[in-house]
């Protein structure tokens, strides 16, 4: 009877600290989930683009990216500056772009930024005699700085 008892007690004991590890690794996990939403509304964020770029236009592509892109990301609402990178292994173009926040980078139109890719695509291939953009758009993420 004494030893049903004990192990009675033994498993209660057992499963209260089992509810006492959950609830605070639940706590834990809703605490930082707040502390990301709160990032991603303040904080400085980098766009992250990659590009392929064939290696016999990489002039071309970098004299566009100049000539259209830039121009325009200067004067948007919250633009800090751009990093443009080049893998010459892989033809890989990497374009970090940083923004103050993100709601400053999202609230650019998809129209307004469309109408600016046109203008891009239509520079790139009169300046090459192609037909069609050969700057395959392969990724885009976001970034966020670690402290």
């Amino acid at each position: 009877m004494k030893v049903i008892f004990l192990l009675q007690n033994l498993i209660k004991t057992f499963f209260v600290l089992l509810l006492v590890v959950v609830i605070s690794c639940a706590k834990s996990a809703n605490a930082f989930e707040f502390s990301m939403n709160k990032l991603t509304l303040d904080e400085n964020i980098v766009e992250e683009l990659r590009l392929n770029v064939p290696s016999e236009y990489r002039e071309t592509w970098l004299k566009a990216e100049q000539d259209i892109w830039e121009p325009w990301l200067s004067k948007q609402d919250g633009f800090l500056g751009r990093k443009i990178f080049y893998n010459q292994k892989t033809e890989e173009a990497l374009l970090l772009v940083k923004w103050k926040n993100k709601n400053l980078w999202k609230n650019i139109s998809d129209e307004e930024v469309n109408k600016m890719q046109k203008i891009y695509e239509e520079n790139v291939t009169s300046s090459l005699g192609v037909e069609t953009n050969p700057f395959k758009f392969i990724y885009e993420g976001e970034l966020f700085e670690q402290k």
